[in-house]
């Protein structure tokens, strides 16, 4: 008889050994028996440990892992135990869970069949995400006053992810079809050893730009996945990196009901990378739509107020009084002005023609030569006149007129004296004379009428 360990092991098809009592069996008949033998071993266990990865599919089931710091085991809840649970289990949370081993031989492992679920007290994590949350709210960083508005069409966003992951295609795809825009993509890692640090120096980056280089908005993205796979968006220099950014922020880690101290110190928390490019930019037919509806609300206010003032402007001439109603009187007084004009003219002429006909009638010759005479002795007369009252016509006789330099007649001794030069003036000329001193003529006393006896 062969030995089947000292056979040679270049045979190229299997035969059954003669005496052996190991037959083949397949995989899944090991699989079926490896499945029995843990469901009859361990019919009802109760584990204690911290949920992690905890996620529910659209069928209602839920699929978690329970974990300690030794070892994991995947769970399941089918959908009508997780409907019955008292609380919604979340992850890094401390529960007790009491169900049944099985295996899982699609994937050669084994789980725990969940039927009912108590809570064990706040994972470490959670203890730790709470202290640290607690800490860091204590400063200020999550104040509603700190959070800043967005800016409405941002020309340039900044992206801090993965470059490798479909996070970026994500935002890239929505933003092209909702507003394209400049996107400047930091790479950095999301997960894993040195990722916070990486994320902290990529939003310090960005502000450290220079202006005309620096981005209107940053967003901080990533996919979605367990506590322990968003992390590094609970450390805390990422947190104070996205606090201190004089750069608007937007934080979408992970899906909607995932949540980090990264949003709460962002100035805007997106439930997804989608979300945040769709809050990032506006639709750009949607500001076209806008700017076409202001413009015809503008034409049509316009309008509007033309119509109105039309309306307002016939109102009111309907009672203005007519061209006609305004200017009859006026007509009416300026032909009754001419029609007395043209009688008032004609009486002028007649009247005029009559004292023409008159003037003409006492205009004679002879009459004429009676009033020139008349005239001509008049002027004689007056000839006469002046030359009786000349004050030089006596100079003719011998008599002298004596006037003061300034050309004042005087008349009389006490005037020559004060005024001490005179001028003579004479029939045939002037002379200038000097005033030295008045002399008195004295007269011999009257002969007295009766002769004295002495």
């Amino acid at each position: 008889m062969s030995d089947p360990f000292l056979d040679p092991p270049g045979r190229l098809v299997a035969e059954a050994a003669p005496g052996s009592n190991a037959p083949a069996l397949s995989v899944g008949e090991l699989s079926q028996r490896l499945k029995r033998v843990v469901e009859g071993e361990f019919g009802h266990v109760r584990l204690r440990g911290e949920i992690s990865g905890y996620k529910r599919v659209a069928s209602g089931h839920a699929y978690l892992c329970l974990k300690d710091e030794a070892a994991v085991i995947d769970g399941v809840i089918w959908k009508g135990q997780a409907a019955g649970l008292a609380f919604r289990p979340e992850d890094g949370i401390e529960v007790i869970a009491t169900g049944r081993l099985t295996t899982y031989p699609g994937r050669s492992k084994y789980q725990i069949i969940i039927e009912r679920m108590e809570l064990a007290g706040a994972g470490a994590l959670m203890a730790l995400l709470e202290k640290r949350r607690a800490a860091l709210a204590a400063e200020g960083l999550f104040d509603q006053e700190r959070k800043r508005r967005l800016p409405f069409l941002p020309r340039r966003i900044g992206v801090v992810t993965s470059p490798t992951g479909a996070v970026i295609r994500d935002i890239l795809h929505r933003l092209e079809d909702r507003c394209p825009s400049h996107v400047l993509v930091w790479p950095v890692k999301v997960q894993g050893d040195g990722a916070a640090n990486e994320v902290a120096a990529a939003v310090r980056g960005f502000n450290a730009l220079a202006e005309e280089l620096r981005p209107e908005l940053i967003i901080v993205a990533r996919g979605g996945g367990s506590i322990e796979d968003l992390w590094a968006f609970n450390e805390e220099v990422v947190v104070r990196a996205v606090a201190a950014s004089d750069i608007p922020t937007i934080s979408a880690v992970g899906h909607e009901t995932d949540t980090t101290l990264c949003d709460h110190a962002a100035d805007l928390r997106a439930p997804t990378p989608t979300a945040a490019a769709e809050l990032a930019v506006p639709v750009l037919a949607d500001i076209r739509l806008t700017v076409a509806a202001h413009a015809q609300r503008a034409e049509r206010c316009a309008r509007r107020y033309v119509e109105r003032g039309r309306e307002r402007l016939e109102a009111q001439a309907r009672l203005l009084p007519t061209r006609d109603r305004l200017l009859g009187p006026q007509r009416q007084r300026l032909d009754d002005a001419g029609q007395r004009a043209d009688r008032a003219l004609e009486r002028r002429v007649t009247q005029s023609r009559g004292q023409l006909d008159r003037i003409a009638g006492a205009l004679r010759p002879a009459t004429l030569d009676r009033r020139l005479e008349a005239a001509r002795q008049r002027l004689a007369d007056f000839g006469r006149l002046l030359a009786a009252v000349n004050p030089d016509a006596p100079l003719q006789r011998g008599y002298a007129r004596v006037t003061a330099r300034a050309g004042a007649t005087l008349t009389t001794a006490a005037a020559v004296r004060a005024a001490g030069a005179v001028t003579l003036h004479f029939h045939d000329g002037n002379v200038d004379a000097k005033v030295e001193g008045a002399r008195q003529r004295t007269y011999a006393p009257p002969p007295p009428e009766q002769p004295s006896l002495l």
